[in-house]
């Protein structure tokens, strides 16, 4: 398995969602990740991380709350919100950094 910092250092972007099981915004985020990588396809990669099973990436990366999502391409974080994206938001900013 690949470590994190080799996954988020690609030359394409790299969309993170932090999210928790729990969280009921983060299953709205779902269905929204599931659409813009059918638009994007193998341009994007999309990783999700569970915060509960991964507390000292949170913690390094200083999610607050979930959903967190980040963009980041060539090990460089260039985006980061939290909260739920609307898909044509996520879409736009993605295009932007393709």
């Amino acid at each position: 398995m690949s470590s994190f910092s080799e996954l988020i250092n690609q030359p394409k972007p790299v969309l993170i969602d932090f999210f928790a099981d729990w969280c009921g915004p983060c299953k709205a985020v779902a269905p929204i990740l599931h659409n813009v990588k059918g638009q994007f396809g193998d341009q994007v990669s999309i990783l999700k991380i569970d915060v509960d099973k991964n507390q000292a990436l949170a913690a390094k990366y200083q999610i607050r709350g979930v959903p967190t999502l980040m963009i980041f391409k060539e090990g460089k974080q260039i985006w980061r919100q939290s909260g739920v994206v609307p898909e044509s938001e996520l879409s736009r900013i993605l295009k932007e950094t393709i």
